[in-house]
This record gives C-alpha cells, structure tokens and sequence, in this order.
C-alpha cells in the first residue's frame, strides 16, 4: 500500500475545490483593478476613513494602493487566509481522520514504521499546498498581466503571492501537532477555523515584537514592496515553528497510544 498516493487521491476533490476558490476570489478581485484605479482619489478618501490596523490587516497601504503591486495585497490578505484554513484542514487531519474514521489500528498493522506513514501523510499534504500555490500564482500572473494599467516587478508579484504559501506552512505544521496531541478530533473544520480566525484577528491588533504571536503578520507587504525582500527575523520565526512542530508530532506520534476499534 503506498500510502503517499493514497493520501494524494483522498485529497484530490479537496484539491480542486480549494484551487477553484482562490482561484475566483483572484480573478474577481484584481478584475476590479481598472475601476480603483480610474477613481484612485475617491477611493483614498474612503480607505483614510478605516483605522490604520484594518487596513493593515486587509493589505491596504494607501502609499502604494492604487500600483498594481499594492492594490494586489488587498486581495492577497483574504487569500492567505483561505490558504491558512485549507493548510490548517489539512495538518489537523492527517492523523485524526484515522482515529475519528476507526482505520487507525487498521493502517498500523501493515508493515511500515509510524515514523513513514507520518512522512507519507506529511508528503502529500504538502504536495497539495504546493499544486494549489502554482495553480493560485498562475491564475494571479495572467490577471495581473491582463489588468495592469503600468509596467511593474513581475519578481516582487511573485514574493508577494509566496508568502501564502509560506503562511500555510506554518499553520500545516500547527494542525499537525494538534492533530497528534488531541486523542480525538470531531470536527477537523471547527479547530481549524477557530484557530485561523484567532491567529487573524491576534495579527490585526499587534504591532512591534507583538507581530511574532499571529503567522499572518510575518510577511510584510509594504517592506516586502519597498525593501524587494522578507524580513529575515520573522523568516527564521516561521522556520522555528514548523521544525519545532513538526519535530514534536514525530515524537509524540511515536510513542502515542493508537486505540483499536
């Protein structure tokens, strides 16, 4: 039993279904590109109205808002968060669908080690984050490219659409450890909406060294716009915490207590 390609199958309609929405949420968002733009000066007024931490929360830097480059960080901020609760889906079931679905004893009872079944889980989990980005970001280069009104870095579109998928990384890595750790999950959608929204609305309202506490806050758009690069510190955050863990699912998967049916 190859338990990659099984996971990759049983992941398949998820696959579609996520890739579809962002998808759509792109093309509908960054069609509305011309619009913003012809009345750039009526919408400034209306965003000015908003305090400062919505419009940071929702990727709006009236700086830069009405480039195709800013303007695409308003659409990118509701679409890290679609990817965070698609990753956060996928880290919390890995294990628990097992135990929840009763096939847990069942699929330690083949010849395999936990330590490759978790490696196999892990695999195709993050084999479907990484179809979904190249299908987002393909979809995101071709409005992009049909929309625009001025030239612009095709380069630093890229560093902004990847810190999606940097962001679901991070939150695959917490579904993983909290799939582990809780004996039993009853419904994957409800830890793992109420964990995204938690870590959201944390990132809306911190600031300073406070920006550490909420994933969402790591990537910057506006220094990533203005510097042509990540900040470093929350880079190594990031990568911390999904070694950390995915290190400890490891370890407590292995001696974890599988209950037969």
């Amino acid at each position: 039993m190859n338990i990659f390609l099984h996971e990759l199958k049983a992941y398949r309609k998820s696959l579609i279904i996520w890739s579809l929405s962002l998808l759509l949420i792109v093309v509908l968002f960054m069609s509305f590109y011309p619009s913003f733009a012809k009345d750039s000066e009526e919408f400034t007024k209306i965003m000015a109205g908003y305090p400062e931490a919505i419009r940071n929360a929702l990727g709006v830097n009236l700086g830069n808002f009405f480039t195709i480059l800013g303007f695409y960080c308003f659409p990118l901020s509701f679409i890290t968060l679609c990817g965070a609760i698609q990753a956060m889906n996928l880290g919390t079931g890995i294990v628990s669908k097992e135990v929840r679905e009763k096939t847990a004893d069942f699929l330690l009872t083949k010849p395999v080690t936990r330590t490759t079944v978790l490696t196999s889980k892990l695999l195709a989990a993050f084999s479907v984050l990484v179809i979904t980005t190249i299908v987002y970001i393909t979809a995101a280069s071709i409005m992009a490219f049909q929309v625009k009104t001025d030239d612009f870095s095709f380069k630093l579109f890229i560093m902004l659409s990847l810190t999606m998928f940097f962001v679901q990384l991070i939150f695959l890595a917490f579904g993983i450890i909290i799939s582990v750790v809780v004996p039993k999950i009853k419904s994957v959608l409800t830890v793992s909406l109420a964990t995204v929204f938690a870590f959201y609305f944390l990132g809306m309202f911190t600031e300073g060294a406070k920006r550490y506490f909420s994933p969402f806050n790591y990537f910057d758009t506006a220094f990533i716009i203005k510097n042509k690069s990540y900040e470093a510190s929350f880079l190594i955050a990031g990568a911390i915490i999904i070694i950390l863990a995915i290190a400890a699912s490891y370890f407590v998967y292995a001696k974890k207590d599988i209950h037969s049916v």
